[in-house]
């Protein structure tokens, strides 16, 4: 499905959120704490959006890995990237199955693509192994707002985006599968049960989007 859709991704997320995304892919960066030097791994990296972000918050003297399951889907993160002025490694990666050593980064990221793996809690583990002690892990995903945006989201998430985004991708199965997902994926303390499922983590907080539109998990390996 990704594959189908990875030639358009990145305008029809523009479309579709309004350019909001942009905005909260900042302030992960800023929630992360990442700092010059700072070496990351962001996975499902998709066409390398929060890795650019990253590497430019890190500079020259730290280093970002972009990985994703789906190799047509990062296939435009390379040019992305060089684009920007950016140095930045890609690679397809499982997110359960990190082919990375222990301790190796400073911070791991996922955004919008936790609730796409089998196994949450086994990605959060193999996302944890890889950061060193006291480094972080962080999460941006889509949440299940309340109060008075709950109905106009729902009718646009339920309606307005599939047939949006199916007209505009040509394929309307993924643009109702990603609203679908994302209205039953656990959010908010929901999510946090889940890093403490992972065991991983000595802190564990979240931080509210728009709403509640989306959230930003982030937790400090132990």
């Amino acid at each position: 499905m990704f594959a189908d859709i990875a030639d358009d991704y990145d305008r029809i997320n523009t479309v579709l959120s309004f350019g909001v995304h942009h905005g909260w892919r900042k302030k992960t960066i800023q929630e992360s704490g990442a700092k010059s030097g700072d070496h990351v791994l962001d996975c499902a990296t998709g066409t390398g959006d929060l890795a650019i972000e990253f590497k430019k918050t890190v500079g020259d003297e730290g280093y970002v890995m972009g990985t994703d399951f789906c190799a047509p889907m990062i296939d435009p993160a390379p040019g992305k990237a060089e684009k920007a002025g950016l140095k930045i490694d890609f690679e397809v990666a499982d997110a359960m199955d990190l082919p990375y050593e222990d301790n190796k980064f400073d911070i791991s990221s996922i955004s919008f693509g936790i609730r796409n793996v089998d196994d949450p809690v086994k990605a959060l583990k193999e996302m944890s192994r890889v950061v060193k002690p006291g480094g972080r892990v962080v999460v941006l995903e889509f949440g299940q707002p309340k109060g008075l945006i709950k109905l106009p989201y729902n009718l646009y998430s339920q309606h307005i985006m599939p047939t949006v985004g199916g007209w505009l991708s040509g394929n309307r199965d993924a643009y109702t599968y990603l609203p679908r997902t994302s209205a039953t994926f656990p959010a908010g303390n929901n999510f946090i049960k889940l890093m403490e499922e992972a065991g991983t983590f000595a802190e564990k907080r979240f931080v509210k989007l728009t709403g509640g539109i989306a959230y930003i998990y982030v937790g400090v390996v132990q």
